[in-house]
Order: structure tokens, then C-alpha cells, then sequence
């Protein structure tokens, strides 16, 4: 508990908030809380820090429940927090979002990009480009005004990268730290970026006092890029438990740190064995088959994920190892993402369409070989958690992946991980998981195989040190963590 005598006051910016509002068909707006890391942290910092979290109404319940309440959303949606949340143009968060932060940024710190065809960096990138410096301006305005003198605030991830410089020239006085949730480019390829963007996110999280990532792999190549661009100078920092490091850019010095997220075993572990997921074991059992091995993989169906590849890696395994045929089967769940998109919507197709050829393939009268879910459905994603006997997940690139460290924490007879080594969660997982080129189709099969053919015991006890690695920080320690380092930065 990060005491209020330490902290007047605590902020969180992130484009999404701790709660969203959509219509019902008698036209009443409803409202729906959501969980993780922030929102057990945020009510976690302690009594009288008048905590408060900024984010954007990101659809028309949204906005309308903004307009009724002039903002500051009512406490009985809230959970009791404060939520101010902004009714930014839609056009211009559409530019934001989708035109940058989804469509730029997070391609670049993937690498995604088809680079002989993209991106292009036309008239139309720089009216979006517009669109999200004024998205991050209206974010700093509102901490601005939020905040109470000396406050501390924490934005979140690629959305808000601006947002630390600009509360730096309106607010001097707070203090400031950015967390980055998804990978950092090498610098190669964080070149790509037109001169005055990439000089712009730089210089926007390096406004922060400190700057944090999920794996030192991600701190080190933001520093290399702060070097390579800016021109910044990077040191270690002296006397630092944490191997914290040091950039100084134009007379000022950002920290950089990690804190690496885990999963909440307590949430996962009493979640897992109430009756609906129960009742979807039951169901998987039966898709299944009695005495078949499974393979899970639980995704969004988010381009660096990697689930085509991973079906191409399964009928790999099904070709190069036919004994497993019959006896095994993939349980995949692939659910929808920003659908908005067209190249998404493609992926998502893509996906089904290979399912579909897997099946026809090699199914039988009384096996499946791909058993495909795409819609979303928490309680079915823990049944397969604890039915798994194999964990795929081979990401391209992935800032840490919650799901591989959530399926050995509730796995029920022993799980083997098959991870990619692009993984964040490789860096803590990885003695005990078996790592893959995440585009080496070959490999990712032999792994399978490999991973099928372990020992219970064995693969019990790899389950148990992976559950012990996977909740070493668990969200809200990890929120609390990033709160002290700022405190005392």
C-alpha cells in the first residue's frame, strides 16, 4: 500500500478507461466495469490520494454518457473512482487511434510492416499525425487540470507518447512517468518513422521522469533509439537495485526502468473452478474426445500473434509426426480484434480458412484436428487453460503475453509452454519453456512434438516453476511498483 502521506495525489491517462457505456434496445445507457493491473492498482494506492483516472470515450455510449455528465463520470459506474473522461472529436480520436497508434506505432514496435509496399508516409499520414498530437494534447490539458500540485501521474502505453512532454510545459511541478506495454523497435526499424514522428515519441515519453518497460529487452532498445535519434546519452544508474537506466537529453535525465506484469493467481486460480467454467470443460471434453491431447492457444486475432503460422506449425506436426494423429487436438481461440481494420478482417478470415483446410485434411469421422472459437468467452479461454496439456504461444513480437503466464497457473495436470523467444515473457519464462523462432514453421512443430511427448512429471514441475515466474509481479504489485519508482525517482 503506497501510503497518502508519500502521494498527495494519483493519476492514470490511458485511451481506455475502467469503464465503458453502450445503449440497450429500450435505448437506456448501461454501464460496464472492467478489471486489470490499473484498476486494482489505482484503488489500491491508499485513502486520501483523491486518485484519479483520465481516458477517452472511445464510442457513442461513451460520449453520450460524457455529455450527461459533463465529464467526471458518476461514482455508482465507477466503482467509486474518479473518472474524468474525454469526449475527443471522433474523427480526430479515429485519426488517433486506428490512423496512428494502431496503424503506425504498433506496427513499427511489431515490425509488420510489408516494407515493400508499406507504409507511406503521404498527405494523408500527416493530417492523422495532426489528429494524434491534438488526441495527446487534450489528454495533457485534462491531467493538467486534474492534477493537484506536486500529483503524481502514470500514463499508460504507444496511445498517450506525447502526453509527458506536454503536462511537462503546462505542470513542471508533477511528477510524470510513461509505461510502454508493447515492444520497442530496434533502431533499424524504428527509422522508418518520419525523422520529425520518431523524434516526436522520443522526446514526448523522454518529458516523463521515468520512462518504464516490460522486459529489459524493450528499455534497451528505447535508449538505443533515444541515442541513435536524439543524440541522448544513456548510462547506467549508480546505486540502482533495480539496473535502472539513465537518458539525458538537452540538460534533462528521464529514468528508465522495468517491471515486468504478471498474472493474478488468486483472481485466476478462484475464477477458474466456478460452475461456467465447469460447464464449458464438459463441453471441450466432449469436442475433444476421451484420451486425445490437447494444444491451446487463446488469442485475439491481432496480426502479431501469429495464429496463421501456428496452424501451418500444427499441420506440420500432423505431416512430419503421424502418430499424433487421432491423438491429439488443437483447441484454438481466435477472437475478433479491431475489426475496424480491413487488413484484420482479412487475418481473421485467413484464420478460419486454414482451420477449415486443417480439418479437411486430416479430420475423420471422430476426430477434429481444430477445434476453432472466435467468439469471445473468458469462462470457455480458463477451460481450455486447464485443460491444456501443451500451450502455444508464438507471437511475432509481444511486449510480455499475459496468456502464457496464465495458462500454467491454472493448468490442472501440468501444462509445457511452446513460446516464442519474441515474447516478453520469454525473458522470465524461458528455462523452463521451449522456445521457438516464431517464423520457423519446421521448428515450431518439432517443439510440438517435443512438448506432446514430455513426462508428467517432468512436465508437472516445469508447471510449477513457470506458475512461480508467471506471478512474481502480479498486477497490482506491478502498478504499485511503478508508483514507488516514480515517487522516489
Amino acid at each position: 500500500m503506497v501510503a497518502a502521506s508519500h502521494v498527495s495525489q494519483v493519476l492514470v491517462a490511458s485511451n481506455r478507461g475502467p469503464v465503458s457505456y453502450s445503449f440497450a434496445e429500450d435505448g437506456s445507457l448501461g454501464a460496464r466495469r472492467g478489471g486489470g493491473g490499473l484498476v486494482s492498482g489505482l484503488s489500491a494506492v491508499g485513502p486520501g490520494t483523491d486518485a484519479v483516472w483520465v481516458c477517452a470515450a472511445l464510442g457513442e455510449g461513451d460520449r453520450a454518457a460524457v455529455r450527461r455528465a459533463d465529464g467526471l463520470l458518476p461514482a455508482e459506474d465507477t466503482g467509486g473512482q474518479r473518472v474524468r473522461m474525454l469526449d475527443i472529436p471522433a474523427e480526430t480520436f479515429a485519426h488517433a487511434y486506428n490512423g496512428i497508434a494502431n496503424s503506425v506505432l504498433w506496427f513499427v514496435h511489431h515490425m509488420l510492416y510489408q516494407t515493400p509496399l508499406e507504409p507511406v508516409f503521404d498527405t494523408g499520414f500527416e493530417e492523422r499525425w495532426a489528429a494524434y498530437e491534438a488526441y495527446n494534447a487534450a489528454f495533457a490539458r485534462a491531467l493538467a487540470d486534474e492534477a493537484a500540485e506536486g500529483a503524481v501521474v502514470l500514463v499508460q502505453d504507444y496511445h498517450l507518447a506525447l502526453v509527458p512532454e506536454l503536462l511537462r510545459r503546462l505542470r513542471p511541478d508533477l511528477r510524470t512517468g510513461h509505461f510502454s506495454h508493447t515492444p520497442w523497435a530496434p533502431t533499424a526499424y524504428y527509422r522508418i518513422l518520419p525523422d520529425a514522428a520518431a523524434t516526436a515519441v522520443l522526446r514526448g515519453i523522454l518529458g516523463a521522469d521515468r520512462a518504464a518497460f516490460l522486459t529489459r529487452r524493450w528499455a534497451e532498445a528505447f535508449a538505443a533509439c533515444c541515442a541513435d535519434v536524439l543524440g541522448a546519452t544513456v548510462e547506467p544508474a549508480e546505486a540502482s537495485a533495480d539496473d535502472e537506466l539513465l537518458i539525458t537529453h538537452e540538460g534533462r535525465t528521464t529514468r528508465v526502468g522495468v517491471h515486468g506484469l504478471g498474472a493474478d493467481a488468486a483472481f485466476l486460480r478462484e475464477r477458474a473452478h466456478r460452475a461456467d467454467v465447469e460447464e464449458r470443460m464438459a463441453a471441450l471434453r466432449e469436442r475433444i474426445g476421451e484420451g486425445r491431447r490437447t494444444i491451446v492457444r487463446v488469442d485475439r486475432t491481432e496480426l502479431s500473434k501469429n495464429i496463421v503460422r501456428g496452424l501451418h506449425a500444427y499441420r506440420r506436426l500432423l505431416t512430419d509426426f503421424p502418430h499424433w494423429r487421432e491423438r491429439v487436438v488443437h483447441v484454438a481461440f481466435a477472437y475478433p480484434s479491431r475489426q475496424d481494420l480491413a487488413v484484420y478482417r482479412d487475418y481473421t478470415a485467413e484464420v478460419s480458412r486454414l482451420a477449415d483446410a486443417v480439418n479437411a485434411e486430416f479430420g475423420t469421422a471422430g476426430w477434429t484436428p481444430v477445434v476453432l472459437h472466435v467468439e469471445d468467452d473468458f469462462a470457455r479461454s480458463l477451460a481450455a487453460y486447464r485443460l491444456a496439456d501443451v500451450a502455444l504461444v508464438n507471437p511475432i513480437r509481444d511486449g510480455m503475453n499475459l496468456v502464457a503466464k496464465e495458462v500454467p497457473v491454472v493448468s490442472d495436470h501440468g501444462c509445457a509452454l511452446v513460446l516464442s523467444r519474441e515474447a516478453g515473457a520469454a525473458a522470465e519464462l524461458g528455462e523452463d519453456a521451449l522456445l521457438v523462432n516464431p517464423y520457423d514453421v519446421g521448428a515450431t512443430a518439432r517443439a510440438l512434438d517435443e512438448a506432446l511427448s514430455v513426462a508428467p512429471e517432468a512436465r508437472t514441475q516445469a508447471t510449477k516453476r513457470l506458475a512461480a515466474a508467471a506471478t512474481a509481479l502480479p498486477p497490482r504489485a506491478w502498478f504499485l511498483a511503478q508508483l514507488r519508482a516514480l515517487s522516489e525517482a
